[in-house]
């Protein structure tokens, strides 16, 4: 199964109340498809804001999700947690409302050996059928999945990738001696021309909500070997990469690009407690970045 070169990580639009607001995931969902050029979507991860959705409005996102696409794209749902028990069984439950794959983050907080890593991930892998994709953010969980734990895991059947934030001597390795097959996406948006310059397959992304359409064109221009016009492009995002993430300083995702969203017209809502919008100076640079 293709799941394509660019890949959105979207966001949960939330009402006044925030709460889920249905007919704005329906719209932004559309909007994603249809004019960012998104291949397929990640619901309910980080950028979601997984922490703070309960496992009913997860599980009512995959189905929503699946059902809106209607074979669009394809849906990829956030599953992952830092309890394997959990996490196999919401895998289960996301796998019978029909999703295409599963993200599984490294299990934040209690910090796993690579031992303990491959294991959950080969418990969670062996629960389902579906395609899984490793996701290792270690900004966010305390942990790293090293590059041996990578490849180990790349033998198991239906592990199919990873979605990998680390450096690119990492992502090199990785991409270099993984399973015949086994695909590499960059997690993160600037790295995005770099890493497929390496063996990466593409891009897992929040960047794309609001410049999709131009990321695509860039990995479109490197593939066709027109690597001018792609260093071109990226030199030319490059701002709008590292701005959704410095505004102007360091604002926890999803915040700056919910911002970015509402700022284009696309209503998402602000974001859940512990992680609180924008300030207005912030706001100001946001905005500077589409001028």
């Amino acid at each position: 199964m293709d799941f394509g070169r660019l890949i959105t990580a979207m966001v949960t639009p939330f009402d006044a109340n925030l709460q889920i607001d249905w007919d704005q995931v329906a719209k932004l969902m559309d909007y994603l498809i249809d004019e960012q050029a998104s291949d397929s979507l990640v619901i309910c991860g980080t950028t979601g804001e997984s922490p703070t959705l309960k496992e009913e409005e997860k599980l009512k996102l995959f189905e929503f999700a699946v059902k809106h696409a209607n074979g669009r794209c394809k849906i990829i749902a956030g599953t992952g947690s830092n309890d394997t028990e959990h996490t196999i069984h919401l895998s289960k439950e996301a796998e019978k409302l029909g999703v295409d794959a599963l993200l599984l983050v490294a299990p934040y907080y209690n910090r796993p050996s690579q031992e303990g890593l491959y294991q959950h991930f080969k418990a969670v892998a062996e629960a389902v059928s579906v395609p899984c994709i490793i996701y290792n953010v270690p900004g966010r969980t305390g942990v790293n999945i090293n590059v041996d734990t990578t490849i180990r895991l790349s033998h198991i059947p239906n592990i199919i990738a990873t979605k990998d934030c680390a450096d690119l001597d990492q992502l090199t390795q990785i991409a270099a001696n993984a399973a015949p097959g086994f695909i590499v996406y960059s997690g993160e948006d600037s790295m995005t021309l770099p890493a497929l310059s390496i063996g990466a397959y593409g891009i897992i992304s929040v960047a794309s909500h609001v410049i999709g359409k131009d990321m695509k064109n860039m990995i479109n221009c490197y593939l066709q070997g027109d690597i001018r016009e792609a260093t071109q492009l990226h030199a030319k995002l490059h701002p709008v990469f590292k701005g959704l993430f410095e505004c102007p300083h360091r604002v926890p995702s999803p915040a700056p690009v919910k911002f970015a969203l509402n700022h284009k017209g696309i209503e998402v809502g602000g974001v859940r407690l512990p992680l609180i919008n924008v300030t207005e100076e912030e706001g100001r640079f946001i905005a500077s970045l589409f001028e």
